[in-house]
């Protein structure tokens, strides 16, 4: 990033605003997730928000820095987003959980679906050094559910205080407000969130866990699933594990019934599985057998929570439009190698 290039971008050069915002698109995205809770909604902000800069360059005055005055308008048009969608959803939100297998679960396409995210525009460690949330640690499930469950000003004002680091008075610059009404959003956004999530983090999880272990978890479970066993799946479960599948409303908890499901659902099916990273978690791209194509299709992407060295979570996103955005073949040989 330039002040030619700056210069160049206020007189309509378009291509030197591209070298601008270009090496920003990454982390603008996840900012956007973490707002919106979907990825197809972040990209859709990052587009619209590009937009409104481009259209606004010529009026950037340069009293903040290009990176602060872009999440400036990227915040902004993600609040205008949640002002016209609300809020996104996970099938626990909806009702209880199912005590036996729901067979005939058709998805529900009137609910606005939280979604899942690929790690590739995730940075490691904390955005700011005083970031209370670590940036992988920001788009995990439980903290982007939880986030949801908060009007659009309490989330932005905790994004970019927690997340990014902002300091009260430039959240209240970035949102049009008071320090006084920023401080008071925090306090009530820590609150819920604080009652949502974890106690601890999956990144803690994680490096406790240690590499060698998580691919022995991740392995063990594909393998199961690939053999129909479910002793081998369900020892690999805590025993208050849930298990959800939007866009399917039905969601599981405990053991006894997320047997009664596996057993009944997905362990008769023939499955290949591929490791995959997202949310900063976890996550198995699972092929379903199609008989008609004489290969596995992609169908679904399950996030993984771990506690301990157990599994404490599935959350199976159920579109195989994802596939090609984590960078995964739509598709996999009926024979591995071939």
């Amino acid at each position: 990033m330039t002040a030619a290039d700056l210069s160049r971008a206020r007189e309509g050069d378009d291509a030197a605003f591209h070298r601008l915002v270009e090496p920003l698109q990454g982390e603008l995205r996840a900012h956007c997730y973490r707002m919106l809770g979907s990825l197809h909604d972040a990209e859709d902000a990052l587009q619209d928000a590009l937009l409104r800069a481009w259209r606004g360059i010529g009026r950037f005055e340069g009293r903040s820095s290009v990176r602060s005055w872009l999440y400036r308008i990227a915040t902004n048009t993600c609040l205008d987003a949640i002002g016209s969608r609300g809020r996104r959803a996970l099938p626990v939100d909806l009702g209880p959980a199912a005590e036996h297998a729901v067979v005939d679960d058709p998805p529900l396409t009137d609910v606005a679906w939280l979604g899942p995210y690929p790690d590739e525009d995730l940075a490691d460690g904390r955005a700011a050094p005083h970031a209370r949330y670590e940036q992988r640690e920001s788009v995990e499930l439980a903290f982007v559910a939880a986030c949801q469950h908060l009007p659009g000003n309490q989330r932005a004002a905790l994004l970019l205080f927690e997340v990014l680091g902002y300091s009260a008075r430039e959240v209240a610059e970035t949102l049009g407000t008071t320090v006084a009404s920023v401080n008071s959003a925090l306090q009530r956004a820590r609150k819920v969130v604080e009652e949502l999530r974890p106690e601890q983090s999956q990144q803690q999880t994680l490096r406790t866990l240690g590499d060698v272990r998580l691919r022995e978890v991740v392995a063990q479970y594909s393998n199961a699933l690939e053999r129909g066993d479910a002793d081998a799946l369900v020892a690999l479960l805590t025993a208050d594990v849930s298990w959800s599948m939007p866009p399917r409303p039905s969601w599981y908890h405990g053991r006894a019934a997320v047997t009664d499901f596996l057993v009944r659902l997905p362990l008769r099916e023939r499955w290949r599985h591929l490791p995959v990273r997202a949310n900063g978690q976890q996550a198995v791209a699972c092929y379903i057998w199609d008989e008609g194509a004489g290969r596995f299709r992609g169908a679904v992407i399950d996030v993984l929570t771990i506690r301990g060295d157990r599994i404490a979570a599935v959350t199976a996103f159920l579109d195989e439009s994802l596939f090609p955005r984590f960078g995964l073949p739509q598709s996999l040989p009926a024979e591995p190698g071939r």
